[in-house]
């Protein structure tokens, strides 16, 4: 997939005012319009021009692909990374699914068609409650097990006085609820958008994500651990200090294991109502034959396991 360079389809420099993005949308859509124009592109350059300004002229879209596009050109291929969204706070109902990205192309797809819709309800009344905000923040798992108080960084956009897009940086005191998992939300009451007139407020929700964790991998509640094993305590079984998001435990390994068994300690993921399960998954690591003495020893075992052939299910 090609990143897109929607200012220079635009043809506006990228610290264009949204009123410049207006004026040139307006006489480029005149321009190529398929009714008008007779160039042979004139219809794939014209819906090009709509996506382009679809992102533009709306702040959160603009913002996100300023953040996310200025080290990218036109032509380059490109995949969002994941999480890129990560602490932009957007307005709207937060339904996965941006309006109109059926029509664009993948590249706007990839950025806004999966969670991420920006410009909610308008309110017309003299007095109502605020629009609610979304963000999606990144916490560590040890706080899914123990809960915590977190200072939240999070940034939306604004139109400064010469009508130019800006980021807005402000954070909050979360309390991060212990046994909270990925994808879960927290509600900050009275935080979103400022009501109308007398409206109250509206609220900001929290979409809770984790941070990569060197150890483990999650799954819902249940948590994964890796744990390397030397040959001789795979097979001839072991008591082994393993790690955990709470404390270390002693964990037995049962004469004969193999590469990729697990083992499960019940209700050691994440907390909860039925709490996840954390699971040891074995893998076997050989040492290195790095001297003649370890050279000497491998050769024995060739001569001894002889009969082993590890291709066997093969076939050759």
């Amino acid at each position: 997939m090609e990143f897109k360079d929607y200012y220079k389809i635009m043809g506006v420099a990228r610290d264009a005012t949204q009123d410049e993005i207006k004026r040139a949308y307006r006489t480029l859509a005149r321009k190529y319009h398929p009714d008008v124009s007779k160039a042979p592109d004139a219809e794939a350059r014209f819906k090009e021009l709509g996506e382009a300004y679809a992102v533009l002229k709306d702040l959160e879209k603009r913002a996100a692909y300023d953040q996310l596009g200025s080290n990218w050109q036109a032509g380059q291929d490109f995949r969002p990374p994941p999480d890129w969204n990560t602490g932009f706070e957007f307005s709207g109902d937060g339904s996965a699914g941006a309006a109109g990205a059926a029509d664009f192309s993948d590249f706007f797809e990839s950025l806004y068609g999966r969670g991420f819709e920006s410009g909610g309800r308008r309110q017309q009344a003299a007095h109502a409650r605020g629009e609610d905000h979304h963000a999606k923040v990144m916490i560590d798992l040890e706080d899914a097990y123990n809960g915590a108080t977190r200072t939240i960084k999070l940034k939306r956009p604004e139109l400064n006085a010469e009508g130019r897009v800006v980021m807005r940086p402000h954070q909050l005191n979360v309390t991060i609820p212990r046994g909270v998992r990925a994808g879960q939300h927290i509600r900050l009451a009275g935080q979103g958008a400022a009501g109308i007139g007398q409206g109250p407020p509206g609220d900001l929700y929290l979409e809770i994500e984790f941070h990569p964790h060197p150890l483990y991998r999650v799954d819902q509640r249940d948590v994964y651990l890796d744990l390397p094993l030397a040959p001789w305590e795979a097979a001839l079984g072991a008591t082994l200090k393993v790690p955990t998001p709470t404390a270390a435990v002693d964990l037995k390994i049962p004469p004969k294991s193999v590469a990729g068994g697990k083992l499960r300690l019940k209700g050691r993921g994440i907390p909860g109502t039925t709490p996840g399960d954390f699971y040891v998954v074995l893998q076997l690591v050989l040492p290195e034959a790095d001297s003649e003495t370890s050279l000497a020893f491998y050769a024995q075992m060739a001569e001894q396991f002889k009969s082993f052939n590890p291709r066997a299910k093969l076939g050759v």
